[in-house]
């Protein structure tokens, strides 16, 4: 997953408050569960010394609804001067937090982002379509709709077998075709600006047919057809809304399934891909990594790399895993020590690399944590996973 649009959080004013908290809204209250859950831990923080006019600013994003009636959780960021980052999450946290520090508490943000995707939704009939490009990736998620009329509208045939009901009958067809026409110079068109990962496709069934006929080579590459949608009233929406979940979780999936099967590969040879937390802060250290990949523990009591942490210098990718080490690269001004999954992923956005979570057995991980390498030389670590009990004794944990 693309973290470039984190970017800008580094080189925003600390301190920095991190909020993770359950969304959910309970039937009656509605989005006063969620302002009641931020008004405990605004208490924290006031104690801790934040500005009160900066928790009014994160108590009015809480306040906003979120239009979802399932589970589901929220991370903001803020720094010194406002909000920068408002996200929602699939799944909400355990307990609700909030932290106040010197960096943002960046892995709930990441998660959110690895749960995103920027998709458009097209429901179609034989008169048009309504286009919804859907972006959850970048800071603050956006929605544009936009309704296609194919401007032909002449869409019934006839039922009776005379020369003028072949007439209409024809007539329907061509404006059939050429609305679906009209409906996928519209598709291309948002598809070439906005850059969805997929487009999801539902409607009359022999609409979806002749847009799909009509659509340029990249739109049909992205096309995934979802069933229950329909312009039309009366349409089941709870059973089409777990449709497209479904079809978003399995583009997911696909898409970290895809980033793991390399990283498996390129450490199978032994060159693209290194694992163990001081080689990974080696090549995050030299602009190497192209994504970084995490256990999904990584946040938890039970990370492999818990309670380490790493000395990390003003820029993103000046880390070590102690104080000497950062002075031995010539760092000795503003040199701080954070949590070791925080400067990984810093370190991570600082050079444009993408970010995945991976489950119990997808891929060989020491320390919880890898990359996979855009470049490799000679002086690059090279780590594979032991095959000998003996060659275990440097390894930390490996899950």
């Amino acid at each position: 997953m693309e973290l470039h649009w984190l970017k800008p959080l580094l080189g925003r004013p600390a301190p920095f408050i991190t909020v993770c908290l359950d969304a959910t809204r309970a039937d009656s209250a509605g989005a006063e569960a969620a302002v009641d859950r931020w008004r405990a831990l605004r208490r924290d923080l006031v104690h801790e010394g934040a500005p009160e006019g900066l928790l009014e600013e994160i108590g009015d994003v809480v306040a906003r609804p979120t239009h979802l009636r399932e589970p589901h959780g929220r991370v903001i960021v803020a720094d010194a001067e406002g909000v920068r980052v408002d996200r929602l999450l699939a799944t909400p946290p355990v307990r609700s937090w909030a932290v106040r520090g010197p960096a943002p508490a960046l892995l709930p943000v990441v998660r959110a982002a690895c749960e995103s995707t920027r998709s458009l939704l097209v429901v179609v009939d034989r008169q048009g379509a309504d286009l919804t490009f859907t972006d959850e990736t970048g800071p603050h998620p956006t929605r544009q709709v936009e309704v296609v009329d194919g401007g032909h509208d002449v869409v019934h045939k006839g039922n009776e077998s005379g020369l003028s009901d072949r007439r209409t009958h024809a007539r329907a067809e061509d404006s059939w075709e050429r609305n679906a026409q009209a409906v996928a110079a519209d598709i291309d068109k948002v598809v070439a600006e906005k850059r969805p990962e997929l487009v999801l496709v539902a409607g009359d069934v022999r609409a979806v047919a002749l847009v799909h006929e009509s659509v340029g080579q990249r739109t049909r590459a992205m096309w995934i057809e979802v069933p229950g949608g329909s312009r039309s009233d009366g349409v089941n929406q709870a059973a089409f809304a777990a449709q497209l979940r479904a079809a978003l979780a399995a583009h997911r999936a696909a898409r970290s399934g895809a980033v793991l099967a390399q990283f498996r590969e390129e450490q199978g040879r032994g060159t693209g891909a290194v694992t163990e937390l001081s080689d990974v802060i080696t090549v995050l250290r030299r602009g190497q990594a192209r994504e970084l990949v995490l256990h999904e523990s990584i946040a938890g009591a039970s990370s492999p790399i818990a309670g380490r942490t790493a000395w990390v210098g003003p820029d993103p990718l000046q880390l070590a895993l102690t104080r000497a080490e950062l002075e031995a690269i010539g760092v000795t001004e503003g040199a701080r020590e954070l949590p070791a999954d925080i400067a990984l992923v810093r370190a991570a956005v600082g050079q444009d690399a993408g970010l995945t979570f991976a489950t119990n057995g997808a891929v060989d991980l020491v320390d919880g944590v890898g990359v996979l390498l855009r470049w490799s030389d000679g002086s690059t670590p090279s780590e594979s996973v032991p095959s000998l009990s003996s060659d275990r004794k440097r390894m930390h944990s490996i899950v």
